[in-house]
């Protein structure tokens, strides 16, 4: 390579959802690489990213939108298109989207001439009921020059649907900041959460379809037989699609099942620096999702030494080994909950707690960062050459 690269990589969200820390810890491993490497994002609210990076980042004004999200993709992909009409917005070699909302909006900017050609990392395909988003995200991602995935599940899908080659990157985990050394936030959080004994349960991603979150309720409703001081904590869900029938199918579930008020704790987005702490004060990870492009919250809950349950589907069963966690049918409630009640076993647990970080720093940053290289170069702006 003949020098650093200036790399414009586009998120659709400043909020803490897969794709954006993605895009953050890449453009943080690019900068440690010697790369100039930036990661923008919509910010209508002007809060900025949900945490500090060493790499470039940079809040693009967005106008407020409703609860439409078609509505809203359209808004977001004008924000985008109108930031980088100036052409001091586009001193970069390579543009890089990370979703379907930037996937649009450097589509729209290379119709326009204005981009040469873009990279898309597909992180996962959405199967949208409304056409208009149908078509959206498939311009998202036949629009772009190349494209990067994160599993071979995703490989294989471009390939059989969109007939697309694309470059495997994977994902990575920063060992240093998910540990399971405590950093002196455990007490602090488990008093504001209104944890007790235990054990814990802890689900990341909120509530959504896509994180099965109402078939681990209902898990979690009968393994609170064995364990009735069981508690379940969803965190997180901060997200620009609508998921408020499903949110009501979850309530109604949850006022149904008769647990007591402080069984079940929704914690909503949680500060960045809480997370590596909510982990290591669960007991066992429930991560029964249907779909995940990686499925990284695995990762981060292993390398803090927490036994993980997870779905026997790919791309999980790309990247953990068959006894380093234990394996659900994710459409069966009744095996979410077997599953919990064996990694919480007092002959199981340990050797989980031990294998997690293993199992975690066989992925690193460094190496994803390094496996967009050979493309990023191809795509290389001739503008700036």
């Amino acid at each position: 390579m003949t020098r650093a690269l200036r790399i414009a990589i586009l998120a659709h969200s400043t909020n803490p959802r897969g794709g954006v820390v993605h895009a953050l810890e890449l453009g943080d491993a690019l900068t440690r690489l010697g790369h100039q490497a930036v990661v923008f994002a919509p910010d209508a609210k002007g809060t900025g990213f949900f945490r500090p990076a060493l790499c470039g980042t940079v809040s693009v004004p967005a106008s407020p939108v409703g609860a439409d999200v078609t509505a809203m993709v359209h808004q977001r992909v004008a924000d985008y298109v109108t930031y980088f009409e100036a052409p001091k917005h586009r001193a970069f070699d390579v543009f890089h989207a990370q979703d379907g909302i930037s996937g649009n909006a450097l589509a729209s900017l290379k119709q326009r001439g204005l981009i040469a050609r873009f990279a898309r990392t597909v992180h996962h395909v959405d199967a949208f009921a409304d056409p208009a988003l149908i078509d959206l995200q498939r311009r998202a991602i036949v629009g772009a020059d190349r494209h990067f995935v994160v599993s071979h599940l995703w490989q294989d899908l471009l390939t059989e649907t969109f007939d697309l080659p694309s470059v495997i990157v994977g994902n990575g985990v920063d060992i240093h900041r998910f540990t399971p050394n405590a950093d002196g936030r455990e007490a602090a959080l488990k008093t504001r959460l209104g944890l007790g004994a235990g054990p814990i349960v802890l689900s990341v991603g909120g509530v959504e379809p896509r994180k099965n979150t109402l078939r681990i309720l209902e898990a979690f409703v009968q393994l609170r037989a064995l364990h009735p001081k069981a508690q379940l904590v969803v965190a997180g869900g901060a997200t620009v699609l609508d998921h408020h029938l499903y949110a009501e199918e979850f309530a109604a579930a949850l006022a149904a099942s008769g647990l007591p008020a402080d069984a079940v704790l929704r914690t909503g987005a949680l500060p960045q620096d809480d997370m590596p702490a909510l982990y290591r004060l669960a007991d066992v990870l429930a991560f029964a999702s249907v779909k995940e492009g990686f499925g990284l919250v695995a990762l981060e809950a292993m390398a803090c030494g927490v036994p993980v349950v997870v779905s026997r589907i790919a791309p999980f069963t790309e990247h953990i080994g068959e006894d380093e966690a234990v394996w659900c049918n994710p459409a069966s409630s009744p095996s979410i909950a077997n599953a919990l009640a064996v990694a919480l076993t007092p002959e199981l647990r340990p050797r989980l707690e031990a294998i997690g970080p293993v199992v975690a720093a066989r992925h690193d940053w460094a190496t994803t960062a390094r496996a967009h290289l050979a493309t990023y170069e191809d795509l290389r702006e001739p503008l700036h050459a």
